[in-house]
């Protein structure tokens, strides 16, 4: 087994500067179920690393983000996929945590938990945090539209000549419109 890892509001489901607050408010991203299962039965051990502060903030409680959790792997089920794990970081972006994106303590759970090492392993995510993270623990990050993707497609070239190296070195991540295209390209990849 092969892991890889994605994020999941933006790439996985569709994202809100609201949070994802309820079970009625995770809605798929089109071609992300199937994504995920295609990737899951050609043999990649499928991990969700995911910042949900919203959980902190007090916008849904931890049955709420498990009930989520559970829709998400009944989807893939559903489709002939599994989801090895879903590993998320409670935490407000001042706390200082080690676990939130673009810290790499999520990399280091899902290694610790799925015994296997998260490097070289693909990070599909939509946000730079996601980039930096995958960046920093030697993984392969992958970019996708989606969710916040343009936006952060647009930050890489704004900064392109910015003397932050973790901006330059990111430039050359690979972009796909959505996780469906980017599973392909994985898959022909292989």
């Amino acid at each position: 087994m092969t892991l890889l890892i994605l994020d999941r509001d933006g790439v996985i489901n569709e994202d809100s500067d609201d949070y994802i607050r309820s079970v009625e408010q995770w809605v798929p991203i089109p071609g992300s179920i199937e994504a995920i299962a295609d990737l899951s039965r050609a043999g990649f051990r499928i991990a969700i690393a995911t910042n949900q502060s919203g959980l902190s903030r007090g916008y849904f409680d931890l049955d709420t983000l498990e009930q989520i959790h559970a829709k998400t792997c009944h989807l893939v089920e559903e489709e002939g996929g599994h989801i090895a794990g879903i590993f998320y970081c409670p935490h407000l972006p001042n706390e200082g945590c080690s676990c939130r994106k673009p810290a790499t303590g999520l990399l280091e759970a899902i290694e610790a938990e799925l015994g296997e090492s998260a490097v070289g392993a693909f990070f599909v995510g939509d946000s730079l945090k996601d980039l930096q993270a995958a960046q920093a623990h030697g993984c392969r990050p992958l970019l996708v539209r989606t969710g916040k993707g343009t936006e952060t497609l647009e930050t890489l070239h704004a900064d392109k000549d910015s003397p932050q190296p973790q901006l330059t070195q990111l430039n050359g991540t690979p972009v796909y419109d959505n996780l469906l295209e980017a599973s392909r390209a994985i898959l022909r990849a292989r």
